[in-house]
């Protein structure tokens, strides 16, 4: 299985859940250091500055998905990720839970400038 940490339109009982539930073998809570910002109709995630994380401030709350390989080409298709060095929307990178007990890819998108931050850092809780 491959764990993938959604923060977004992923979440189970959002709009594109259905691109992963078919291939969703399990679902838990999690959250991530990061920041959440509003792009419309889905957010992004932007990871810590060197300063945000020393002040640990940030954290993005979500869902870790456990996924098979099919739910992760599913997902890459989705958040436009043809792999590494290509031209990608979302780059997807390794990340690990706040708590330190899971670790999985994520999708982030650094090129945040102009967009508003989501503070309450749950795209549940705009």
């Amino acid at each position: 299985m491959i764990s993938v940490f959604v923060y977004g339109t992923l979440l189970v009982g959002e709009s594109n859940y259905y691109v992963a539930e078919p291939f969703v073998r399990s679902v838990q809570p999690g959250a991530v250091r990061g920041r959440l910002y509003d792009v419309g109709h889905y957010p992004s995630l932007a990871l810590n500055t060197a300063e945000d994380a020393e002040a640990q401030e940030g954290i993005v709350v979500g869902e870790w998905l456990e996924v098979t390989e099919e739910g992760l080409k599913a997902m890459d298709i989705l958040e436009d990720y043809y792999g590494p060095g290509q031209s990608n929307e979302y780059e997807r990178v390794w990340i690990t839970d706040v708590n330190g007990s899971r670790e999985g890819w994520v999708y982030i998108w650094q090129n945040v400038s102009g967009l508003i931050e989501i503070t309450s850092g749950s795209w549940k809780v705009k």
